[in-house]
């Protein structure tokens, strides 16, 4: 309730003109029509059973492709981590043809090929004690998933496959890798790093979406909403879009370039099969955290505000991740575009000056941030350069 002569806090402001429009019903956008109509892949099983064994790849559900279609003995080629990016899952590796799709590519050239799902994709529901239904399934971030869950991932596959990994991620699966990293019982587990949109600091981000989320306070209101998980496939999710997208301050007639700045090869006719899989859910706390990163111009851990953080953190600013941290012994690749609203080139370059290491760096001007694991240019693009240097890493003869 608020009381008379008191000013609205921006937030509260914002929340009231929000929930009248969630209460008015806010006019359907062409994209969130696309998000009603087509529903998410219905049927039985996991990632393994709806998208690699119909497609003739041996997969156990760790996930783990231990090799191609080619009949490769198993484990002949080094073991290497997909990590995926913000509300996607470990279908993004695999959601194009055979010929397009990076986990494919992998598998069918001798790698053993190993997916994470972070916490609360479809893949990924699970816990011990707790449904996805309480709100403490979704009381994590991305710092939580860089020093727990790739930690727990990376040793389940380096006992596995008693050998060091070869890290790829794409988007928010650099953040969690730059960040874990920092951590020596993580980095140890690791060979080398390839790095698609690397992200650590979002001060430079342009897309017009994430921008203008960030203006209205999303994040806080839905905290004061008591909206936990953020699903865009729910009604309350297709709503929260709709209240964003208004032709006065935001056209999202093109919501995929709203969100990640343009995409040169993304094969937009595919986007119909693109929405039975994704997007995945993420937690609020996570939103809020990336949210932060764009506002205070920091790499760090999440924010709880003074007193929070003294508990947390014993200090009233929660401490950075340091890159420099990083050994200089870490062979790293880097991949990133110039049409990336995301991973902006200017960010990407100050993590670049942090490191202590020099990676190696592919830079495509005409990509975007979706163009990295969707384009139909890809394997041509990116891939046959990202193969070049996992190889080297490992001194394994090139087919490419």
């Amino acid at each position: 309730m608020v009381r008379p002569g008191k000013a609205l806090a921006a937030p509260q402001l914002l929340l009231l003109v929000f929930l009248c429009l969630l209460a008015g019903g806010a006019r359907a956008s062409p994209p969130t029509d696309a998000l009603r109509r087509v529903s998410p892949r219905a049927g039985a099983g996991g990632l393994c059973q709806q998208l690699l064994l119909p497609q003739g790849y041996p997969c156990t559900e760790h996930t783990h492709i231990p090799h191609g279609r080619n009949g490769i003995a198993d484990n002949t080629g080094p073991p290497v981590f997909l990590q995926h990016g913000l509300f996607q899952g470990g279908d993004t590796w695999f959601i194009n043809s055979n010929e397009q799709s990076l986990g494919y590519i992998l598998a069918d050239n001798g790698f053993d090929v190993w997916v994470g799902n972070v916490r609360g994709t479809r893949w990924s529901k699970g816990h011990s004690t707790l449904s996805v239904h309480d709100k403490l399934f979704w009381d994590w971030s991305w710092q939580d998933l860089a020093e727990y869950d790739v930690l727990a991932m990376l040793s389940y596959v380096y006992t596995v496959a008693q050998s060091k990994i070869l890290y790829v991620g794409h988007s928010q699966g650099t953040i969690m890798g730059l960040a874990a990293f920092t951590m020596p019982e993580t980095v140890k587990m690791i060979s080398s790093a390839a790095l698609l949109c690397p992200i650590s600091y979002l001060d430079h981000v342009s897309a017009s979406f994430v921008l203008r989320a960030v203006a209205m306070h999303l994040d806080e209101m839905l905290v004061i909403m008591g909206i936990h998980q953020l699903n865009f496939r729910s009604d309350m999710g297709v709503q929260i879009l709709d209240s964003l997208c208004d032709d006065e301050h935001l056209d999202c007639n093109d919501l995929l370039s709203s969100i990640t700045g343009q995409n040169c090869c993304f094969n937009s006719s595919r986007i119909d099969y693109y929405l039975e899989y994704e997007p995945h859910p993420s937690s609020t706390k996570n939103l809020r955290h990336l949210f932060q990163m764009i506002r205070k111009g920091s790499f760090a851990k999440y924010d709880y505000g003074w007193w929070g953080n003294l508990r947390r953190y014993g200090q009233l600013r929660p401490p950075s991740f340091d890159l420099s941290s990083i050994p200089e012994s870490l062979p790293i690749w880097m991949g990133y575009g110039g049409l990336d609203a995301l991973a902006d080139v200017t960010d990407v370059e100050r993590t670049i000056k942090e490191l202590r290491s020099t990676p190696e760096l592919l830079y495509i001007g005409g990509y975007g941030h979706i163009d990295f694991i969707m384009s139909v240019k890809a394997k041509e693009d990116v891939y046959v350069d990202l193969m070049r240097f996992l190889r080297a890493q490992q001194g394994m003869h090139s087919s490419y």
